[in-house]
């Protein structure tokens, strides 16, 4: 019984942390796909270096989204990922009387939510840190 419970927290563990990843791949695919339209983005928002912010924003997304799907690092990943998405969210989406603001704001608090889970509790037995040991050494510390 022990076994088949442990089977499906790794299991499960590693669905969540493919779909918490899913969004970072995606918006990172789309600001290659349109760099000017997120440089554009950034600028409207004030901010100074929009193509070093758009650079940065792909490394933390396609790079923490793939590390978190293999679970490399994960712990500290999920914790770059979540201090990103709060940032990011109250930087870019902080007009909350519009409602469509206030709900990717409340999505990238929730994400951030569930990356702290995965700091929490780590990535489970089917990750890369799983399978050398990280994961259980960081739990006996």
């Amino acid at each position: 019984m022990k076994n088949a419970i442990d089977n499906n927290t790794a299991i499960f563990a590693a669905i969540g942390r493919v779909l918490l990843a899913t969004i970072f791949i995606f918006s990172a695919l789309g600001k290659i796909a349109a760099p000017a339209a997120t440089i554009g983005y950034i600028e409207s928002m004030g901010l100074p270096f929009a193509t070093a912010g758009l650079a940065i924003a792909v490394a933390v997304e396609l790079g923490g989204g793939l590390l978190l799907v293999l679970g490399v690092k994960t712990r500290l990943v999920a914790a770059a990922l979540a201090a990103f998405s709060i940032v990011t969210g109250l930087v870019f989406h902080n007009a909350i009387g519009d409602q469509n603001q206030l709900i990717h704001l409340l999505k990238n608090i929730a994400m951030a939510g569930g990356l702290l889970q995965v700091v929490a509790f780590g990535a489970g037995a089917f990750s890369f840190d799983g399978r050398t040991g990280r994961q259980a050494a960081a739990h006996t510390a």
